[in-house]
């Protein structure tokens, strides 16, 4: 989706120009992949005007997956936080996709320079539905993928690092050469793990399946996000490890995630899911979208105001 672009970009303590915010051609980052980042939303709220949705969470764990990595933020949570509202207000946006990330700038080669300076910058941008309004009505259709995700005690998956996205990038290019809209990755088990890049909820039963953190997926804030709505409705989530075939005796699934919000998913490998209905999957956008157009309650304090 192409990035429409807006005035200002924060990089290490200063709001510049959105044409200043570059960076050197032999930037750590861009050649060993040393680099974490977030994916956050504003949302122009029913209530409480324009809001980051979820701005502590995802800042916290930016800051987790930046100590694995040894990346140094010279910044509080609360000096990022406010960044983030910053950016939205000072860029004149009443929704957006916010990306803060830490990196490994110029000045060492060599995988692990660990004397190498760290870089933060934040920008802010519209953005739409990820996977396309139409999909977010009435489905998307999804292919299983021939690539497996990665396994425990390869690369941790469970962190939001830039170089976990190039088996997002083979699992989602096999679908779209495909003709699909996404692709949904297997754990290293060949259990169902996540799509490239979001998680995945399969109904089946009038229970609601979602794979574990051991199936090597991100545990996603949007999906903390609708396990803690549907528990809300009085559904039950059950977290456990799935096997391939589920997802073909389905009756209903859907995706979540910062970009693609909750989106269900119409066909898997050219096979309808249930009877196309998908009343489950009704309930959980409503409640979602709900926190933004007032008809659920923020009880969880996830709407911080941009001011």
């Amino acid at each position: 989706m192409p990035i429409q672009e807006t005035k200002h970009i924060w990089r290490d303590g200063e709001m510049i120009p959105w044409a200043e915010a570059t960076t050197h051609i032999l930037t750590h980052g861009l050649h060993y992949g040393t680099a974490v980042f977030e994916g956050m939303r504003a949302y122009d709220c029913a209530q409480k005007g324009v809001c980051v949705f979820r701005n502590r969470e995802h800042i916290e764990r930016l800051f987790y997956s930046a100590r694995v990595y040894k990346i140094d933020i010279d910044y509080s949570v609360e000096d990022l936080m406010q960044v983030c509202r910053d950016v939205v207000r000072e860029n004149g946006l009443s929704s957006a996709y916010i990306r803060p990330v830490a990196y490994l700038g110029y000045g060492e080669m060599g995988p692990a320079s660990q004397e190498v300076k760290s870089e933060i910058a934040i920008a802010a941008f519209p953005w739409g539905a990820y996977l396309g309004e139409e999909g977010m009505k009435n489905g998307i259709d999804v292919a299983v993928s021939s690539w497996r995700r990665l396994a425990p005690g390869t690369m941790p998956a469970g962190i939001k690092a830039a170089g976990n996205y190039l088996s997002s990038r083979l699992v989602s290019m096999e679908a779209k050469d495909r003709g699909f809209a996404e692709g949904i990755g297997l754990a290293h088990d060949g259990t169902i793990s996540e799509g490239a890049g979001e998680n995945l909820f399969v109904v089946h039963k009038d229970r609601i399946l979602t794979p574990p953190a051991a199936s090597s997926i991100l545990s996603g804030i949007t999906r903390d996000t609708v396990i803690t709505l549907a528990e809300d409705l009085g559904l039950k989530v059950v977290e456990q490890a799935l096997p391939r075939e589920i997802l073909y005796a389905a009756d209903e699934v859907f995706l979540t995630g910062t970009a693609a919000e909750v989106t269900p998913v119409r066909s898997v490998d050219k096979l309808m899911v249930g009877s196309g209905e998908r009343p489950i999957t009704s309930k959980i956008q409503k409640a979602f979208f709900g926190l933004f157009n007032g008809e659920t309650e923020d009880k969880w304090g996830w709407l911080d105001p941009v001011g």
